[in-house]
């Protein structure tokens, strides 16, 4: 015997289903009459707007502001790459504290094995 909430289930997934096929369908149609209507063959959509013809004038304009804003972000960026060499040198210990350094973890490591050395006992 089947149980019922498998059958109840069975038909959400059914009718979500049917959902999807149907708005599929309508999406069909909707191609089909707008083909139709325009008299062509297949579904081919429109653009947005038509674009204008620029002339060679204003191609070169834009070609050159957009040059000018290349080469701004070019040197901007070579200006930051040659900040961050020459940022901060770098630090160095001084032996004094390099073997203050040194005797603190000596220290740390002694430690540690105590505690190993006591939990192990």
């Amino acid at each position: 015997m089947v149980d019922r909430s498998t059958l109840e289930m069975a038909l959400v997934g059914y009718q979500s289903q049917r959902a999807e096929i149907t708005a599929k369908m309508e999406e069909i149609r909707w191609i089909l009459g707008k083909a139709s209507r325009e008299g062509g063959g297949g579904y081919i959509p429109a653009p947005f707007r038509k674009r204008k013809p620029l002339n060679a004038a204003a191609r070169k304009r834009i070609a050159a502001a957009q040059r000018k804003r290349w080469a701004a972000f070019r040197s901007n960026r070579k200006a930051v790459a040659a900040r961050a060499k020459k940022a901060a040198p770098k630090r160095k210990l001084s032996p004094a504290a390099r073997a203050k350094l040194a005797a603190n973890l000596e220290k740390a490591r002694a430690a540690k094995a105590a505690k190993a050395r006591s939990a192990a006992a």
